[in-house]
């Protein structure tokens, strides 16, 4: 069972369920993983999905073995039929194979180039991993998702609400850098399954692509869509089109105190990490409405979830041929 985008899970209640449930009791489950192990593959930096995804693993008892391809690495060629005469030393047919006999589940990290929108859209260095690789593969982010960010968000949303059906807000923040799309596009997938009233905010020119936000209210105008919402998650990303640039915005997108008492007290919420002051003022982010500790706590029960349910998977395979064996 491979669990690397909300177009491929069937019932994304599950998910969150079972981390609830994981939550209650991390230990509960340390059979699972028993004599097991993950292999954690990061192409680009991470403190939050490295830590969180490993305290997952050791609580359900798996070995973890964890290594920063882009800097320990060979590099990496994914076409197939290439003279492999320039840059790249390893195709990532047999990079895969490799880590596939040393482990029993993969979590890959990738990132967009933000250069072609095909190429990033395509998923091309988690697609090959999928391919090739004969154990299951966990997305840590990809060039367009990040999974597991928007179950734990789903988590910490679900732990918070006051009412049955909150108003969740999505909304664009200003950003120095070109960031990708992943996590909002993530968000936006996930919360469409919630019990929520969910809509976006951007600027002209940022609107997300539409894959991701089928019959999702998209609004240019901040302030009207923070009316009365009970959750601000902030993010930045880059243009669609244009893909991976950087559009002019005439109005401030900060999140400030002054923004969020357009909301109905609104919890504030951030993936981390996030730019003090120019995507959220200090106030909001240090105030009592802050709920960027409480999604980072979240993702280890987000991973422990996903994890375990490919444990299960791993072991009735086994299950299945030991049986034929017989």
């Amino acid at each position: 069972m491979n669990f690397t985008s909300i177009f491929n899970i069937s019932e994304p209640q599950n998910f969150l369920q079972e981390a609830l449930q994981h939550k209650q009791s991390p230990l509960a489950h340390r059979h699972l993983g028993q004599g097991k192990t993950l292999g954690l593959i990061f192409l680009n930096p991470s403190l939050r999905t490295r830590l969180s995804t490993q305290k997952a693993a050791q609580n359900l008892g798996l070995q973890t073995m964890v290594v920063n391809l882009n800097s320990e690495g060979w590099q990496l060629e994914t076409e197939d039929g290439v003279i492999m005469d320039q840059g790249s030393q390893e195709h990532i047919k047999e990079a895969a194979g490799v880590i596939s006999q040393y482990c029993d589940i993969i979590g890959i990290r990738t990132f967009p180039g933000l250069k072609s929108y095909q190429d990033d859209y395509q998923e091309k260095i988690l697609s090959a991993f999928v391919k090739h690789a004969s154990v299951p593969v966990l997305s840590l982010e990809s060039a367009t998702e990040h999974p597991l960010q928007s179950l734990a968000d789903w988590i910490t949303i679900t732990e918070h609400q006051k009412t049955s059906k909150p108003k969740v807000v999505l909304t664009w923040a200003p950003h120095p850098k070109v960031l990708p799309q992943a996590v909002a596009n993530s968000f936006a997938g996930w919360m469409r399954h919630a019990d929520v009233d969910f809509c976006i905010a951007n600027p002209k020119g940022y609107d997300l692509d539409p894959k991701f936000i089928p019959g999702i209210p998209v609004l240019h105008n901040q302030e009207e869509a923070l009316q009365n919402a009970d959750f601000v998650y902030a993010k930045n990303w880059s243009a669609v089109a244009p893909y991976g640039q950087k559009i002019p915005v005439e109005k401030d997108w900060s999140i400030s105190s002054q923004k969020m008492a357009l909301t109905n007290q609104a919890y504030f919420m951030h993936c981390l990490p996030v730019r003090r002051n120019v995507v959220v003022h200090d106030a909001v982010l240090d105030g009592p409405k802050s709920l960027v500790l409480q999604q980072a706590e979240n993702r280890i029960y987000a991973a422990q979830a996903v994890l375990a349910k490919q444990l299960t998977a791993v072991a009735e395979t086994q299950a299945v041929c030991n049986t034929i064996e017989e």
